[in-house]
């Protein structure tokens, strides 16, 4: 039996566990199993992938995307550049076991964005400076779209404080993206505190929760007549491309 599988803590929130069982009866795969592994540090992951000799595959979430590389034998090219990885492939070397790190965030967020984005959307508003970011970054870069990002911790380079957002940023920026877990379920009256009587209906408002599935974010940039997205089919997206760096 092949086994796969989802590190990260807590992992209550996640999706994966079921989309992938639901993947595997839908498409008659009977050798594959999916499961979740919470593990409360990042140094426990040796000590897992010891007791679980048939891990093929696993994906990796907060807070352990950027924390596992140091733990990576090899890393896809577009990571090297992210410094995030949430899919990991066990690969057969020689009768080694060597593990190579990609991000397929940046597949999932590229091809869910692309369809809706417009000549108006020539600059972007992260909020959030997580490893989720990290993905997204990339991917803006990759479509030449301007960005700058929001932050609570330490500035870094093109960084300001939520409080220094101000109404001519959110005029002048049409597509701002929460890659900030804020508002996802239970704790759905959280979001992220910006100037939301400016947005109009030019604004494309992309969010990375997918529970519930119009966050107060959303829900806040729809009042003011924004088209909005969650991020459900980016995480379609993404388990898809994973299944594929598994198989290949």
């Amino acid at each position: 039996m092949k086994l796969f599988g989802l590190i990260g803590y807590p992992l209550s929130h996640s999706f994966s566990k079921t989309y992938f069982a639901a993947k595997f009866e839908k498409e008659n795969i009977h050798d594959c199993k999916y499961e979740n592994f919470p593990i409360d540090s990042i140094d426990k992951f040796p000590e897992l992938i010891k007791e679980n000799r048939n891990i093929c595959g696993l994906n990796v979430t907060i807070p352990y995307k950027e924390q596992i590389i140091k733990f990576l034998d090899e890393l896809d090219e577009p990571v090297k550049n992210i410094g995030a990885v949430n899919t990991i492939k066990f690969i057969n070397k020689n009768n080694n076991i060597l593990l190579k790190g990609y991000n397929t965030d940046v597949y999932g967020f590229e091809n869910s964005l692309r369809p809706l984005l417009t000549e108006n959307h020539k600059n972007a508003l992260i909020l959030g400076t997580g490893g989720a970011s990290k993905a997204i970054k990339y991917v803006l870069k990759k479509l030449n779209i301007g960005f700058i990002s929001a932050s609570i911790e330490e500035l870094k380079e093109n960084e300001i404080r939520y409080e220094d957002i101000t109404p001519e940023l959110i005029k002048n920026t049409m597509l701002i993206i929460n890659a900030t877990p804020l508002g996802t379920f239970p704790n759905i009256d959280t979001y992220p505190k910006i100037p939301y009587e400016y947005i109009d209906k030019h604004h494309l408002l992309f969010d990375l929760v997918y529970n519930p599935e119009i966050s107060m974010f959303l829900k806040k940039g729809l009042d003011r007549g924004a088209v909005i997205k969650n991020g459900l089919e980016m995480l379609h997206l993404q388990a898809e491309k994973a299944w594929e760096i598994w198989n290949t």
